[in-house]
């Protein structure tokens, strides 16, 4: 080895002495060396390259080519590094960071039966103040100004969703782009490309998640192989990817709308028959720089069932027309949807409720509440719509907002005719609807129907609760649930500033429970009426249900809000009670007649009577019991009973009513005082009235009604209990319609008492005595007596009695053994009492004149205390008499 080395080293030696300054720089006969090795060509060179540096003199201006050559090839190999490695990044993250492109408009050219050509148009430019590292800033423009310009060739772009399993949204074939890359510098693009659906159900769900708010956030990934060069350099095929990240407010949300006109109007179905079509006219807002025609499209309208988690209902078929939509303008949709029929489903009451899935709707619209109905992508094919758009929107559902709406007072003025009311029945159960008065009405109601309604309809039944209101309190409640047969027809609307078509609904109200919840409130209403002599106005305020027929058969609309005044006449002309106590109109004072004993106890009589009466009002009333009070002076003393009364307005005759006398019992010690002057004034024919006045007995079932009517009482004049002719009901002085009637003297008669007071007496003279008789030889007296009972005889069980003249006692006559009245005869004659002993005043000036009379009459007065008896009843009076015409015999 040692010598090898050595032998070497001399070969070198001896070639470097061969080499002169005149030895080529690259020698010629290149072949001549190839057999020589490669380590000795290399050192070769290196000296060659040594020399040649270090050379002056002439040989040196030979050099500079080779030098100039060396430098070129150094920056060659330099650019190469940059361009091949180094440019490539920095140009790309350039690129990125000063790429700025404007869209402008994004519009579609048309729809293709496998997707859509869309054309998009903006402004491309490199601003490099967008790039944030100086360096990449440099290189970057000084790349691109190098460059001048960009093409990309066709490529292909896809869409994908990585988080829902990388599923395509869709591709996208993009031609070529030429670009200016300089900085500054724009270019204006237009684009037209196809663009095609990808994976339809992905769509779909994807779509669903967005609309029911569960898309919190959205990564989308763009992918594509595009060729680029610039000028003639061919750049070759660079892959791109692009992630972006949708989240929050980076995802667009369902664009606001406004429902400008709503029309409702029959439609005539294609296949016969007859459906309602609704006519929606909307505006929606583009914020997009979107521009296209849209097919035209076919939905479902859905609404919710019973529960949220029953399926939708279907309502009704919709279809949108042909569409163009500008950018940034507002769009204005037209829709029309059709319902051929109203579901089974959609009409039934839901379970546990009396209301039906429609009901719900209808009530919340006119109640200006929020409906949400849902609109779903129909799969039914559209005749110029791709069969893949259909598909695409199809199970797509969208809930709406459908905004209510408050239509005002739809039911305008109330009024009644033929108003009847009923008293409660007797025997109810206190506190139920039997146990509340009644109205039975002819109900006129004007509905102001609203605008949107064009279409046909009659109402056909109506049902209501009502609250009836007086001067702002609460009287009480109408019920008027149960559904009640009505009719309608349209009228004119008078009113020429108001165009509101206008729906007549007549409808016969029966026996309608009104339920009373403030009696003092009812004695105000009552007072009025009585005493007022004016309308008296009632506020009503209800929720109507209402049944409509309609093409789509029978709809109720329920809880319409109805509000209006009701006017009710007044029952007198302003007629007040007698000495400020309240009572009704002299017209309205029942008239007795035909009084009967039917039975007797020892402290009671039980008696029948006719009542004639005039109802001066245009209400009529069914009574089926009530029980009166009849007072005097205050006091109790006996009550009364009406059974199935009917009342009319005008004249009402012969109401049967039956009363109990019985002053001990109803008002005791006190109440008998009273019942025995009382009887005391009336036999002795002073002008006596009785008091009829309701009580919390009055109507059992019912007592506060009974009570809050027993603050108005009832005056009129004492009926006559005997049978002569002026109390006939046939008789004109007892016409009730007659003001000058004398028994409508309003005067009260007061207590007379034993006083003698002639001026409370009436002037035609005394009813139980009729005439009298005095014999001078046996000192006695008969008397022709005239018993006020028709049927029932009377028995005079004592007398102790005291005649005058002038005051001045005749005589007296004390007689203690009873004897009987029979009724009068058929002529109207009274009946001789037997001859009772007298006691003359023998010298007084009375007892003169009656002798002086002897053989003619002589007036007389008597006042008498007698015990009668009815019966097991009995009870001591007095009796005064006036005129009293006396025979007097021997």
């Amino acid at each position: 080895m040692a010598q090898d080395d050595d032998m070497r080293r001399d070969e070198e030696h001896h070639h470097e002495q061969a080499l002169t300054e005149q030895t080529p720089l690259l020698p010629g006969d290149v072949e001549a060396h190839d057999d020589r090795s490669q380590p000795q060509r290399e050192v070769s060179a290196r000296r060659s390259l040594l020399t040649s540096l270090q050379g002056t003199g002439k040989g040196s201006k030979r050099r500079w080519p080779s030098i100039l050559a060396l430098l070129l090839l150094c920056i060659l190999v330099i650019l190469i590094i940059v361009f091949a490695f180094l440019a490539p990044s920095t140009v790309e993250q350039y690129a990125q960071q000063a790429a700025v492109f404007n869209p402008t408009s994004l519009s579609i050219d048309s729809f293709t039966s496998s997707g859509i050509r869309a054309r998009m148009q903006g402004d491309f430019m490199m601003d490099a103040s967008r790039v944030e590292k100086k360096p990449v800033r440099d290189l970057g423009r000084f790349f691109t100004y190098i460059a001048n310009q960009a093409e990309s060739g066709e490529s292909e772009v896809e869409v994908s969703l990585p988080e829902y399993g990388n599923v395509v949204l869709g591709t996208a074939h993009v031609p070529g782009v030429k670009v200016d890359i300089r900085n500054g510098h724009t270019t204006h693009v237009d684009v037209l490309s196809d663009l095609e659906p990808g994976d339809v159900d992905g769509i779909r769900r994807i779509a669903n998640d967005w609309i029911e708010g569960r898309l919190g956030q959205l990564r989308v990934l763009g992918k594509a192989s595009v060729p680029l060069k610039s000028g003639i350099v061919s750049l070759g095929k660079q892959t791109l990817q692009q992630e972006l990240l949708f989240a929050n407010k980076d995802i667009p949300s369902i664009p606001a709308y406004k429902i400008k006109k709503l029309n409702v109007r029959d439609v005539e179905l294609p296949h016969g028959g007859t459906g309602m079509a609704a006519d929606v006219s909307l505006t929606v807002k583009n914020d997009y720089p979107i521009d296209f025609t849209a097919p035209p499209l076919a939905f479902n309208i859905l609404v919710d069932g019973c529960q949220k988690t029953d399926p939708y209902i279907k309502l009704a078929d919709a279809e949108t027309h042909e569409l163009h939509i500008q950018p940034k303008q507002q769009v204005e949709l037209n829709v029309t949807g059709v319902a051929h029929h109203l579901p089974n489903i959609l009409t039934q009451d839901c379970p546990g409720s009396n209301k039906s899935p429609l009901d719900t709707i209808l009530g919340k619209y006119i109640h200006g509440e929020e409906n949400t109905i849902y609109v779903q992508g129909s799969s039914s094919p559209q005749l110029h719509t791709p069969k893949w758009v259909t598909d695409l929107i199809s199970d797509i559902t969208v809930p709406v907002p459908l905004p209510g709406k408050t239509f005002g007072h739809l039911i305008r003025n109330f009024s009644f005719t033929d108003t009847h009311f009923s008293l409660p029945d007797p025997f109810a159960e206190p506190n139920t609807p039997a146990s509340n008065p009644r109205i039975s009405a002819n109900v006129k109601a004007l509905i102001a129907l609203p605008e949107e309604m064009n279409f046909n309809l009659s109402v056909s039944r109506v049902r209501a609760d009502a609250t009836i209101f007086y001067h702002g309190k609460k009287l009480g409640n109408l019920d008027l649930h149960k559904w009640q047969a009505a009719r309608s027809t349209r009228v004119e609307n008078e009113d020429a500033k108001d165009s509101t078509p206008l729906l007549m609904v007549q409808s016969a109200v029966k026996n309608a429970p009104i339920d009373i919840t403030d009696d003092d409130v009812f004695t105000d209403v009552l007072q009025d009426l009585l005493f007022g002599g004016k309308e008296v106005m009632m506020h009503i305020q209800a929720d109507v249900d209402v049944a409509v027929d309609s093409a789509l058969g029978e709809l109720v609309v329920r809880r319409i809000p109805a509000e209006g005044q009701v006017p009710v006449k007044p029952i007198s002309p302003g007629h007040g009670g007698n000495h400020g106590r309240p009572g009704l109109p002299p017209s309205f004072r029942p008239k007795v007649f035909g009084l009967q004993i039917l039975d007797t106890s020892p402290t009671s009589l039980t008696l029948s009577a006719l009542v004639n009466m005039t109802n001066p009002t245009n209400y009529s009333a069914s009574i089926p019991y009530v029980d009166l009070q009849i007072l005097n002076n205050d006091s109790i003393i006996a009550h009364a009973t009406a059974r199935d009364v009917e009342i009319v307005p005008g004249r009402n005759e012969n109401m049967y009513v039956e009363a109990v006398w019985d002053p001990l019992t109803l008002g005791g010690e006190e109440g008998r005082k009273v019942g025995r002057e009382f009887l005391s004034q009336y036999i002795s024919g002073y002008n006596t009235t009785l008091t009829l006045r309701m009580h919390e007995g009055s109507i059992p079932s019912n007592p506060a009604l009974g009570k809050a009517l027993g603050k108005f009482e009832i005056e009129m004049p004492t009926p006559s209990l005997g049978n002569s002719p002026s109390n006939s009901p046939s008789d004109p002085d007892d016409d009730p319609d007659d003001p000058d009637d004398d028994d409508d003297d309003d005067d009260d008669p007061g207590n007379p008492g034993h006083d003698g007071d002639k001026e409370n007496k009436k002037k035609a003279g005394p009813h139980f005595i009729e005439d009298a008789t005095f014999h001078l030889l046996t000192s006695t007296a008969t008397f022709t007596l005239l018993s006020p009972l028709r049927i029932t005889i009377l028995y005079i069980t004592s007398i102790n009695a005291t005649a005058y003249h002038h005051d001045d006692p005749v005589g007296h006559i004390d007689y203690d053994l009873p004897f009987a009245i029979p009724p009068v005869d058929a002529e109207g004659k009274g009946v001789l009492s037997p001859r009772l002993p007298v006691e003359w005043s023998l010298g007084s000036v009375g007892y003169e004149a009656v002798k002086g009379a002897l053989g003619g009459k002589l007036e007389l007065g008597a006042f008498a205390e007698v015990g009668v008896r009815i019966g097991r009843w009995g009870e001591g009076v007095w009796f005064r008499g006036e005129g009293i015409g006396a025979g007097i015999r021997l």
